[in-house]
């Protein structure tokens, strides 16, 4: 989840976003914003939603699809949608593997 935060907070830097630019488009609080960027709360499939939006990026250019950065519900769903493309012949797109 710590390299998530990372991710986010130079992809931020090299648009020349500031954090409290990043807080308003996704309606929290600078601080609240801050805290994604340390790692100090956990990053859920909407987070990475909104913030990849704003910076213009696939979610897979912050953090891969996995459980640092979703609870094991989701991890446990994308895991079980992946084994049945793979059993179904259906190509997996490699960002996803």
């Amino acid at each position: 989840m710590k390299l998530c935060g990372e991710n986010i907070r130079k992809v931020r830097r090299s648009r020349d976003f500031t954090q409290e630019y990043m807080a308003f488009e996704m309606g929290i609080s600078q601080k609240a914003y801050s805290d994604i960027e340390n790692s100090k709360v956990k990053i859920n499939l909407e987070i990475l939603t909104k913030i990849s939006n704003i910076l213009e990026i696939k979610p897979s250019e912050i953090c891969s699809i996995s459980h640092k950065c979703s609870n094991d519900e989701y991890e446990d769903k994308f895991n079980d949608l992946v084994e049945y493309m793979k059993k179904n012949n259906i190509s997996v797109p490699k960002e996803y593997l």
